[in-house]
């Protein structure tokens, strides 16, 4: 594991350790797995900026120049 060097004001590092001490945890481990999941959100949002990305490009909807038929007429017999 690497190591890291923050430099944080010490009443947010004071703060950090009572957050700790209630979780029974280290500040260190608080970080580490923050990073984690700032990094598993962010691999997670590829797929979804993939999908909307595709949603844009395609031009079917219920707006000008999207459906031209009415549910009436879907469901004539």
């Amino acid at each position: 594991m690497a190591n890291l060097t923050l430099s944080i004001d010490a009443e947010l590092l004071k703060q950090a350790r009572i957050r700790a001490l209630e979780r029974d945890t280290s500040v260190n481990t608080l970080v580490r797995e923050y990073l984690e999941g700032l990094v598993a959100r962010d691999e997670g949002l590829e797929p979804m900026d993939a999908f909307l990305a595709l949603t844009e490009s395609v031009h079917a909807g219920s707006g000008p120049g999207g459906r031209t038929w009415t549910r009436d007429e879907l469901y004539e017999r």
